[in-house]
């Protein structure tokens, strides 16, 4: 029995300390780059918000938590307007036809684009070592196109408050050079 209970802890330990290696490991970077199609077949690239902050939502149009965190998200770009740009990002199965619906029944202001995973996996940094995608996960991106915050699952973001907290620093900072 012992050594059962000595085995769940050395589990416990080590997944409690493979979180911790992961933490922060998908913000402090330079958000990688895409050109994505929204509904209406216009591309989208992270180029084209350069010197606003940008806000990428990782999500599917079934996911419950997807859902209220594309609300906060439209309430965060009526609250700053052009200061900030707003992009989510769909996953298979999601289509042109679930996404307009959830636009509609949602009342989404922003673009959401079609991914068939390659971008999701380059800003989740999916490896053999970290295989999983679980969704929603938000990126806050500063003018210069540094990832400087991001929420996933296990931490996500719960009130405009947060966003708004992190929103205001990067655009009360100055520009990085």
């Amino acid at each position: 029995m012992k050594h059962w209970i000595h085995r769940l802890v050395a589990v416990s330990v080590s997944l409690a300390f493979g979180a911790h290696l992961f933490a922060g490991e998908l913000s402090n970077r330079r958000a990688p780059g895409f050109s994505l199609p929204d509904v209406n077949l216009k591309q989208h690239d992270p180029q084209d918000y350069r010197g606003r902050v940008l806000i990428i939502e990782l999500m599917k149009s079934d996911c419950a938590v997807c859902k209220y965190t594309a609300k906060l998200l439209t309430q965060a770009q009526q609250k700053y307007g052009e200061k900030i740009a707003v992009l989510g990002i769909a996953l298979p199965p999601d289509n042109l036809n679930t996404v307009k619906a959830f636009i509609d029944a949602e009342k989404i202001t922003n673009p959401i684009l079609f991914d068939c995973g390659q971008v999701t996996a380059s800003y989740l940094k999916v490896s053999p070592a970290r295989p999983r995608i679980e969704l929603p996960h938000v990126f806050v991106i500063d003018p210069a196109g540094q990832i400087r915050e991001d929420w996933g699952s296990e931490n996500t973001m719960q009130t405009l408050q947060e966003l708004s907290a992190v929103v205001d620093r990067l655009l009360a900072e100055k520009p990085r050079p």
